[in-house]
């Protein structure tokens, strides 16, 4: 199974179909808690105080990767507005927000066999993620930030640079799986 750039998916094999997601805003957010609710406000959407919680509407999410970390994804056309709504509120509510949007790459993946392609290189259990939450692991030696989608699907960003290397390993775990190794 090869992963074809020119389409942005990979064939259907060993019960996993692994394909590139369309572009997306994507910002990472820094806030205390005596700014969450304020920071919450300017991005119009629950920012969730667990960490791995995951809050969704109207084509926004926001992913708690850590006690005041959070990853917000909305539509590409929504980046300016978020930018701004973020710098209107920077005298009240002290936070960082950075666009990341141009440094990563999301990969869905979907199928039966799911959580044996993940679990070729990702060290964490990821049958225990509940649909609908999300961590941010490892994927080989990769960072990633994997969010589960339903029961048989995923999102999994990773860094641009990094983006080669997942999926020469998701194509050749596909291929051990399909071999029934």
């Amino acid at each position: 199974m090869n992963f074809r750039p020119e389409t942005g998916t990979a064939p259907l094999a060993a019960g996993v179909r692994v394909t590139e997601l369309p572009a997306s805003a994507r910002f990472s957010l820094r806030a205390g808690p005596a700014e969450r609710a304020t920071a919450a406000s300017a991005f119009g959407l629950d920012l969730p105080a667990r960490v791995g919680a995951r809050a969704s509407a109207a084509g926004r999410s926001a992913l708690c990767l850590g006690p005041d970390e959070w990853v917000l994804h909305a539509p590409e056309a929504e980046a300016a507005a978020i930018r701004d709504a973020f710098a209107a509120i920077a005298a009240e509510a002290s936070h960082s927000l950075v666009d990341i949007s141009d440094r990563e790459i999301a990969l869905g993946l979907e199928g039966p066999a799911v959580l044996d392609l993940l679990a070729c290189g990702c060290p964490r259990d990821l049958a225990r993620l509940p649909v609908g939450a999300g961590t941010r692991t490892v994927f080989d030696s990769a960072q990633v930030v994997l969010t589960r989608e339903a029961e048989d699907r995923f999102r999994l960003e990773v860094w641009r640079s990094f983006a080669p290397h997942v999926r020469a390993l998701l194509t050749t775990a596909t291929a051990e799986l399909a071999a029934g190794l």
